[in-house]
């Protein structure tokens, strides 16, 4: 009768021993199928003689308030935007109706839309106003003129807002423009601030900006 009692005390311990493995088992099984979450790709390196981005944790979303005119659905959406080449999106977008028909008149649009991964500072309607009419007619009638001032705007990588944060970047148009900032703030050349950020394309990223950028 004690032998009896002890193998079952045995069998007990046994069993008890044995479940906290089992639970162990079917807890790291599970782990290994969980799907990971879907992550944006790691921004370039930036090249020697570049400031890196000061700002680390910038938004992977766009920002600004510019932001806020951008339609929830459709082609001119963020999500519509994503999925044109650079020149397509921004037709798309009535806030970039002028820069448009300035790419147009420089005959760049295939030039960007086949471009590879590039950043595009894209001046709105209101920063192109600031401009006085006479001065603006004179660039966009000058085709040369009018080509070095929107290459100007263009950079031959992607440029995250992290980035942007402390850098100098050389353009398509060969001179070098300078940004600065920090979270959702940020300028380009002291004087043309960021309005709408991180906006993506299918082949850019794009910084809407304030103030058209002069080359030197």
């Amino acid at each position: 009768m004690n032998t009896l009692r002890i193998r079952r005390g045995a069998t007990a311990v046994a069993a008890a021993a044995v479940l906290p493995l089992s639970l162990a088992a079917c807890t790291d099984s599970g782990s290994d199928t969980k799907a990971a979450a879907p992550t944006r790709p790691a921004a370039e390196p930036t090249p020697a003689g570049e400031a890196p981005g000061e700002d680390a944790t910038a938004t992977d979303q766009p920002f600004g308030p510019a932001c806020a005119g951008v339609p929830d659905e459709g082609a001119g959406s963020f999500d519509g935007m994503a999925k044109d080449p650079v020149a397509t999106a921004a037709s798309n977008n009535p806030a970039l109706s002028t820069l448009v028909t300035a790419v147009k008149k420089a005959g760049l649009v295939d030039t960007l839309n086949n471009a590879e991964n590039i950043t595009v500072f894209a001046p709105t309607n209101d920063a192109f106003a600031k401009i006085p009419k006479a001065d603006l007619d004179k660039v966009l009638a000058d085709k040369d003129t009018l080509t070095k001032v929107l290459t100007y705007h263009v950079v031959g990588r992607r440029l995250s807002p992290g980035q942007l944060g402390n850098g100098s970047f050389e353009t398509l148009q060969k001179g070098m423009i300078t940004t600065s900032g920090s979270g959702e703030s940020y300028t380009v050349n002291d004087t043309s601030k960021v309005v709408c950020g991180n906006v993506r394309t299918a082949n850019a990223d794009v910084h809407i900006v304030d103030t058209v950028l002069m080359p030197k």
